[in-house]
């Protein structure tokens, strides 16, 4: 209906003889001023030296001439807006288009045959998965699934560092402990949780070592790329396998599946052959390092290549570049990370631009900001790092509490409370824009009424509890024959919006407004439900009551999938 109202609107600037601007077209704020609005004749209104309420009412003319009966009304606001009132009839069969469409309702075709590579969440085995890859996690999934809902073809990529300081660390801080390697025996045998966490000990010991033991964790560091020590070696690839097996088994928790995992072993020598073959003109040698000098475009110089012939992250990350573009055929890359790389990644895409500047036009950086607790952010270094699952599981814990007096099983109650407790979390890290950072608030992030994950999804099981209240009773779910049901209500209207979110949202790579539109969603609902009575054997309109809660719930459903919140039917 969007695009048929926008070609409407350039019809009637033809015979303006207006051409080639951009119509905004918009759902009003207030529902009262129409379900669609555009100030395109205060944008006319200077070329045509004319006033915008004067433009509005020459457009408004031309367009009620061959008004198509979708639309109901045509009005011009103060100072020039366009309001556009659709009819009954249209909103009906909208509703009966969302009961055929199901679970592809609101899915676009904007970004048809266009494929999208997203890299996010990117944690580095030897390091547990903290709070800091959730928050990526949860931006990276939302934005790929919008982009998905927008017809593209999406391939999920994880980026992991396999090889650095942190990995010597970790295993100069096992090879430390004199006993370590009858406690390895013993660890090789216990669960994947017990071996990330001495994984985590081991690794918190050698990062506040490093300063006194600088030259034995090097040389670890050393035979790590090497691959030249036995020990070191075994340590190293078991230390990997488990890491791995321990980010799976959140990524499944949080819904997420990724097409392929890149190391940075893997990309660590291709983007060092990428330096090595740009130096004199791209780089340059400096101390016995490899530098590019930023400041030659206002930027920062970054080291390439360290003293010890070791490519650095920077390097990395073009071989990784490189490394995309051989194994996709693609037309935009997004990389999703922390605010805290935003100057590293500025200086890393201009170096794209001069010796990748094919990867560099399609490469997207979007940072997000951080997630913290009331206590602050922690530190891996310290040992004080919260990780991802102690978040999820004292979340877990507080609505296990809030379902003691629900009548549930213990299954039942436990899976409840991990699909509230990830919609929770994942609602607060999407609820704004996605720069900002946020503080968790356990009262209000799990609150079951207001601006929270488990409102909507507590709106979602009521909507369910209703339909299969009515399918008990053998009402019928449908759109009755006769259609005279009155004007449309702001639920019928609200539910419209659906596409054009998702398609904005795509656009501008924003979850947020997914959720602020689904929170006028559930408080449209939870008013209808107030205020009729849904379920009436007697009452002709309740068949069609029940299809407009379908349509709601499908609706519903669809976006708390695209954001990657789960949807409980009972709550």
């Amino acid at each position: 209906m969007k695009n048929k109202i926008e070609n409407l609107i350039q019809e009637a600037l033809k015979k303006l003889s207006i051409e080639n601007i951009e119509i905004i077209l918009e759902h009003p704020n207030n529902l009262n001023n129409g379900d669609f609005t555009t100030n395109i004749a205060m944008v006319c209104a200077k070329k045509l030296e004319m006033s915008p309420i004067e433009i509005a009412k020459k457009i408004v003319d031309i367009l009620n001439e061959n008004k198509p009966e979708e639309i109901e009304k045509i009005e011009v606001a103060h100072p020039g807006f366009i309001n556009f009132y659709l009819s009954k009839k249209y909103f009906i069969e909208n509703t009966e288009k969302i009961l055929k469409e199901k679970e592809n309702y609101g899915k676009g075709e904007n970004l048809k045959g266009q494929t999208v590579l997203v890299e996010y969440t990117d944690p580095n085995p030897f390091k547990l998965f903290h709070t800091g890859h959730l928050m990526t996690n949860a931006v990276g999934e939302a934005i790929s699934r919008i982009i998905e809902w927008n017809g593209a073809l999406i391939k999920r990529l994880c980026y992991q560092g396999d090889v650095g300081l942190h990995v010597a660390k970790t295993i100069w801080g096992i090879k430390n402990d004199p006993e370590w390697k009858e406690k390895f025996e013993e660890i090789k045998n216990s669960s994947i949780t017990e071996k990330i966490a001495w994984l985590g000990e081991a690794y918190s010991k050698g990062a506040l070592s490093y300063e006194d033991n600088e030259d034995s964790i090097n040389d670890i560091n050393k035979k790590i790329y090497e691959k030249t020590d036995e020990e070191v070696n075994e340590l190293y690839d078991l230390g990997k396998k488990w890491s791995l097996e321990y980010f799976d088994q959140i990524y499944k928790k949080l819904g997420t599946k990724f097409d392929h995992n890149f190391f940075e072993s893997e990309a660590a020598p291709i983007g060092q052959k990428l330096v090595e073959e740009n130096i004199g003109g791209v780089f340059e040698k400096s101390d016995g390092a490899i530098i590019f000098k930023g400041e030659n475009y206002g930027l920062h110089t970054r080291v390439f290549i360290n003293s010890e012939g070791l490519p650095t992250y920077e390097a990395k990350e073009l071989g990784l570049a490189k490394m995309k573009g051989e194994k996709y055929s693609f037309d935009k890359s997004i990389i999703i990370t922390g605010n805290e790389v935003n100057d590293y990644f500025k200086v890393l895409l201009k170096v794209m631009e001069l010796i990748l500047p094919d990867y560099a036009l399609k490469t997207k950086h979007i940072s997000h900001g951080m997630l913290r607790l009331p206590s602050g952010k922690m530190s891996s270094r310290t040992g004080q790092v919260v990780t991802a699952e102690s978040l999820i599981d004292g979340v877990k814990k507080i609505i296990f509490k809030k379902l003691e007096d629900r009548d549930f099983n213990e299954d039942e109650k436990e899976k409840i409370a991990e699909q509230v407790s990830i919609g929770a979390i994942k609602f607060s890290i999407l609820k704004q824009s996605i720069g900002k950072d946020i503080i968790f608030d356990f009262e209000k992030s799990l609150s079951f009424e207001g601006d929270s994950g488990p409102y909507l999804q507590y709106s979602f099981a009521r909507a369910n509890s209703v339909l299969e209240k009515a399918k008990k009773l053998g009402m019928k779910i449908e759109i009755p024959a006769l259609r005279n049901l009155g004007e449309a209500g702001d639920l019928e209207k609200v539910i419209n919006q659906f596409p054009n979110i998702v398609e904005r949202a795509g656009n501008e790579y924003a979850p947020n407004y997914l959720i602020t539109y689904l929170l006028e969603l559930v408080s449209a609902f939870n008013a209808y439900y107030r205020d009729n009575k849904i379920i009436d054997t007697e009452n002709k309109e309740s068949s069609y009551r029940l299809a407009l809660t379908e349509a709601f719930k499908t609706t519903l459903e669809n976006g708390l999938n695209i954001l990657g919140i789960p949807n409980p039917e009972r709550m």
